[in-house]
C-alpha cells in the first residue's frame, strides 16, 4: 500500500470526512492592493490579440465614490479597453444579469472585473455563465451545468460580507419568484481576488453592520454544517476569530484600517469555508424573508442566527463551544449548552451594538399571519442550504424558529 493510500485510510479511520479541496483563486491582500488591478488584469488579456475588452461590473454607489474611475484608470494604463456596467441592484435578479449580458454582448469582452459587494460580483459571475454558455440564468441553477470554458474574472470586494470572491457560485434571484438560485460551477471561480481594506472605509455604517453580520453568520454556519471537513473548519474558525474580535471596533472606529483588514480577510476566509462546506438554516430562513418583505439579507440572517444556534445546540454544542471560546464569550469549564447560549446571546449583543434589529417584529412593519408563517417555513425547507444544517429541520421546526424570532 502506498504512503498516500495509507494516509487516506488513516484519515477515514480517525473520523475525518472525505473532501475534495482545490484552491482556484489567487488572493492579493493589503492596503493599496487595488492599485495592482491593471497589472493583474494584463495577465489574462493580450492587448495585441484584438480582443482586449474588460467588462467592469459595479454599482452606482461605487461610481459616485470614485472607485469605478480608479479601476478604469488602472486597467487603461495596462493597455486595456474598459466597458463599465454599473446598473446592478442589491440582491441581483435575472433581470440584472440579462441587462449586463446585453450591455457586454458586443463589447469584445475577454475579462470580467467585479467591483463591489456580493451583488456586483454575483452579477458578474452570472453574466459570465450566459456570455460563454448561452441560455437563461435558470439553466444553471444547481452545480456544474456550464459545458463551455468561461471568461477569467477578477473580484474586488468593497464590503466585508459575502465572500463571493472566494466562491464558484453566483447567487441570483429569479425576477419572477424573487427566490434566490445558487448557480455553481468550478469554471466560474475567480482567477484573482484583490482584498484592499482601504476600499471598505467608504461603506455606510448600515452596510458595514449588515455585511459584517452576514460574514459572521457564514463563519458560524460553515463551521457546523453536515458537510464540514478539516479544510472548511480551518477557514471558518480563523474567519470567526478575525470577525468576532474586529466587528465592534469597526462599528466604533470606522477608519481603523487594521480592523477593516481583519473584517475583509475574515469575510474572504468565511467565503472559502462556504465553498468547502456550504451553509445552514440561518440562510435558509433568511432568503424567504428577503423575497417576501425585502428584508436586507444581513439583517435577516442576523435575526435568525441566534435561534438556529439554539435549535442546533443539541447536535453541535461542542462546536459552538469552540467558537464561543475563540470569541472570548465562554470558557473551557462551560458546558456545550451554556456556551451555545453564550454564542447566540453574543450575536444578539453585536446586533444591538450596531443598531440592528434583534426581532422580526422590529424588522418587518407588517404582522406575519399564520398563513404567511407557513409559506415562509415551507420555502425555507426548500432552500438548498437547509440540506446542510447539522440538525434536520421539518416545516414545523422552521415555523417554530420563525415564531421564536418574532
Amino acid at each position: 500500500m502506498s504512503s498516500a493510500t495509507e494516509t487516506a485510510v488513516s484519515a477515514v479511520q480517525s473520523g475525518h470526512p472525505s473532501f475534495d479541496y482545490t484552491p482556484r483563486t489567487r488572493v492579493v491582500f493589503g492596503a493599496g492592493a487595488f492599485a495592482k488591478l491593471g497589472d493583474l488584469a494584463s495577465n489574462f488579456v493580450d492587448p495585441d490579440s484584438g480582443r482586449n475588452g474588460v467588462l467592469l461590473v459595479t454599482d452606482p454607489g461605487l461610481t459616485a465614490a470614485g472607485h469605478s474611475a480608479t479601476a478604469v484608470a488602472s486597467l487603461e494604463a495596462a493597455g486595456l479597453s474598459v466597458a463599465v456596467f454599473d446598473n446592478v441592484s442589491p440582491n441581483p435578479t435575472t433581470d440584472d444579469v440579462d441587462r449586463c449580458v446585453a450591455f457586454a454582448a458586443e463589447r469584445n469582452v475577454s475579462l470580467i472585473v467585479g467591483l463591489g459587494g456580493g451583488s456586483s460580483m454575483d452579477c458578474g459571475k452570472g453574466a459570465n455563465f450566459l456570455l460563454t454558455n448561452g441560455g437563461r440564468m435558470q439553466d444553471y441553477h444547481g452545480v456544474g451545468k456550464a459545458t463551455k470554458t468561461m471568461l477569467p474574472m477578477i473580484a474586488v470586494p468593497t464590503t466585508s460580507g459575502t465572500g463571493s470572491e472566494a466562491q464558484s457560485f453566483a447567487v441570483i434571484a429569479d425576477a419572477a419568484t424573487h427566490m434566490k438560485m445558487p448557480c455553481g460551477d468550478h469554471k466560474a471561480a475567480c482567477k484573482v481576488a484583490i482584498l484592499d481594506p482601504e476600499l471598505t472605509i467608504t461603506m455606510p455604517r448600515s452596510v458595514a453592520s449588515a455585511t459584517g453580520i452576514d460574514a459572521m453568520t457564514h463563519a458560524i454556519e460553515s463551521y457546523v454544517t453536515s458537510k464540514r471537513n478539516p479544510v472548511s473548519q480551518m477557514f471558518s474558525r480563523q474567519a470567526w476569530q478575525l470577525l468576532s474580535k474586529s466587528y465592534s471596533q469597526v462599528m466604533n472606529s470606522p477608519s481603523d484600517i487594521e480592523a477593516r483588514g481583519n473584517m475583509l480577510l475574515g469575510a474572504h476566509l468565511a467565503g472559502a469555508a462556504i465553498e468547502n462546506s456550504m451553509l445552514g438554516s440561518a440562510h435558509a430562513t433568511a432568503n424567504p424573508l428577503s423575497a417576501h418583505f425585502n428584508t436586507v439579507h444581513g439583517v435577516a440572517v442576523g435575526i435568525m442566527l441566534p435561534h438556529i444556534i439554539r435549535w442546533n445546540a443539541p447536535e453541535v454544542g461542542a462546536l459552538y463551544h469552540d467558537l464561543a471560546i475563540a470569541a472570548g464569550w465562554a470558557g473551557p469549564a462551560d458546558t456545550p449548552s451554556d456556551a451555545a447560549e453564550s454564542l447566540a446571546s453574543g450575536i444578539q449583543d453585536l446586533l444591538r451594538v450596531s443598531d440592528m434589529p434583534t426581532k422580526l417584529s422590529d424588522a418587518i412593519e407588517q404582522e406575519i399571519s399564520n398563513d404567511m408563517l407557513t409559506t415562509l417555513a415551507t420555502e425555507a425547507s426548500r432552500q438548498w442550504t437547509a440540506n446542510f444544517n447539522p440538525r434536520p429541520m421539518t416545516i414545523d421546526a422552521f415555523q417554530q424558529v420563525y415564531r421564536n424570532a418574532m
